[in-house]
């Protein structure tokens, strides 16, 4: 498949395109990478050079590629990081000018907004802009359980909470425009503190899985999880099976990267297990 991912971009660690972009390629996926950002390093570490493009930029690129007649055969967009509020226009803008190229193509976002831990870490005026904008033209949303809760004004989201809260969040997610929700880093009060989940919901059903939780902090697993997902999807048509793969991969990345000692992804090191995962985790259905 072919997929046209506006992220941000960083020259040294592994977030946004500069963790999506391989991932997709080692599933033999093409990727049209556009930046939202330019940074030395992502903002986790408190200190970063480097510029925030101008959505007109960001707007520009994306013509020349509609310019080279390609935008038929782009099969999914995916965006993240935004770094400006009005980067918001150009994707709304992107995905409209896919959908009337190839009514079949889907857009994947990621509402990059913070997450239960640091809390929101972007501009403060982006998140309602993505709830308001840009939730409503998605096919696919695939906000942490943090994110899920700002979308949906639901508070009690930013912590443990019952099964039958997140998924009623996500249905509200759904009744917005989204088909397809994937709910990352779900904290479920009575589950065991040494795990977490993520969670899938579409019309069709709801799916869980559970992984151990790795004592670490890993920057760019969303933008990860994001882009494989959307690519599972693709080629599956299986919401479960999606959930299973992306799950096993982004697991085995980040038991490589906590090996390592390192704080960047190892994604070069954990090729492999992104192509073909060492670990298989049950998908378990809910409804």
């Amino acid at each position: 498949m072919r997929i046209l991912s506006i992220q941000s971009s960083v020259a040294y660690g592994h977030v946004g395109n500069s963790a999506a972009v391989f991932p997709l390629q080692r599933l033999g996926h093409e990727v049209w990478p556009v930046f939202t950002v330019h940074f030395s390093n992502h903002t986790g570490y408190g200190a970063w050079r480097g510029p925030l493009l101008d959505p007109a930029d960001v707007a520009a690129v994306i013509t020349g590629i509609e310019e080279r007649g390609v935008l038929p055969t782009c099969d999914a967009v995916l965006s993240g990081y935004q770094g400006s509020p009005a980067v918001a226009a150009v994707i709304v803008d992107a995905v409209r000018r896919v959908k009337a190229a190839n009514p079949a193509a889907t857009y994947t976002c990621d509402p990059v907004m913070g997450n239960a831990r640091s809390g929101c870490f972007v501009n403060p005026e982006i998140p309602p802009i993505i709830r308001e904008q840009v939730v409503p033209v998605a096919d696919i949303l695939t906000p942490n359980q943090f994110e899920l809760g700002f979308i949906t004004g639901r508070d009690s989201l930013g912590g443990p909470s019952a099964i039958e809260d997140v998924l009623a969040a996500a249905d509200a997610v759904r009744e917005m425009g989204p088909s397809t929700v994937l709910v990352t880093s779900v904290e479920r009060a009575g589950a065991p503190v040494d795990v977490i989940e993520m969670v899938a919901v579409t019309g069709d059903g709801a799916w869980i899985v559970q992984t151990p939780r790795l004592p670490m902090k890993a920057n760019g697993s969303g933008d990860i999880t994001a882009a494989l997902f959307t690519a599972h999807l693709h080629t599956t048509g299986s919401p479960a099976i999606a959930l299973g793969r992306t799950v096993a991969s982004v697991y085995d990345v980040l038991k490589t990267t906590l090996e390592s000692g390192e704080r960047e992804l190892r994604l070069i090191a954990a090729q492999d297990a992104i192509a073909v995962p060492d670990e298989r985790f049950g998908v378990t259905r809910l409804r």
